[in-house]
């Protein structure tokens, strides 16, 4: 299991989220551009103090990305727009959860590139989560469906 971040915009987010995914031993890829100077230096600064044990695969752009995982799992985009909700989704231990970036999710294209589109369930009225709080939600879900925590 993997997360990938498209293009994400705030280094705190990034941060936390390498620090979730460090946690429960899973890599992050992260597909650029970034919207703010991608360093480690810049990870430590948002609160990332595990970023020397981080697994991070970088990406210079979308097609990048999709090149070095074409024979990967199935790509599953969570999103606000997703089809089915994250509790009923039956996720595999190879899939690659997908996250689009803060302001505008990810483009129709990349959209249309996920084998899944699932979506967490908000109270009504409400539209979405911060980006590194959805990630640890479904990270947990995944996990828990299907090998458990990483050791």
């Amino acid at each position: 299991m993997r997360i990938a971040l498209y293009q994400p915009e705030i280094a705190g987010n990034v941060g936390a989220i390498l620090r979730t995914a460090t946690c429960f031993g899973i890599a992050v890829d992260i597909i650029e551009p970034c919207g703010f100077p991608f360093s480690q230096r810049g990870l430590k600064r948002a609160g990332m103090d595990y970023a020397e044990q981080a697994q991070i695969a970088r990406h210079a752009d979308w097609e990048s990305f999709q090149a070095a995982s074409k024979d990967s799992g199935r790509l599953v985009l969570l999103t606000t727009r997703g089809a089915q909700p994250l509790f009923d989704f039956a996720f595999n231990v190879d899939d690659r959860l997908l996250f689009g970036n803060e302001s505008s999710g990810v483009p129709p294209e990349v959209h249309d590139a996920a084998d899944a589109h699932v979506v967490i369930p908000l109270r009504p009225g409400f539209r979405s989560l911060n980006v590194s709080v959805a990630a640890g939600i479904a990270l947990a879900e995944a996990l828990r469906q299907t090998t458990g925590f990483a050791p």
